[in-house]
């Protein structure tokens, strides 16, 4: 009888175990994918926002020469 209940405490810590891991390897994955889209969304707007910059300074530019 030990034995057998030995044997399922073990089983099941082993099982806690193992669900530990694949949370934390999902929760690191998430946070991985969700800061690789924050710097993408971080760097598409920079661009969008030179880009805007850079086109109101040529128009003004322009505007100044004639």
């Amino acid at each position: 009888m030990k034995t057998a209940l030995l044997l399922s405490a073990l089983l099941w810590l082993t099982a806690c175990a193992e669900l530990k891991q694949t949370g934390k390897d999902i929760g690191h994955a998430t946070r991985d994918v969700t800061t690789e889209i924050g710097h993408t969304a971080r760097d598409v707007t920079r661009d969008v926002g030179h880009a805007s910059r850079d086109a109101v300074k040529s128009v003004k530019q322009e505007i100044q020469k004639d």
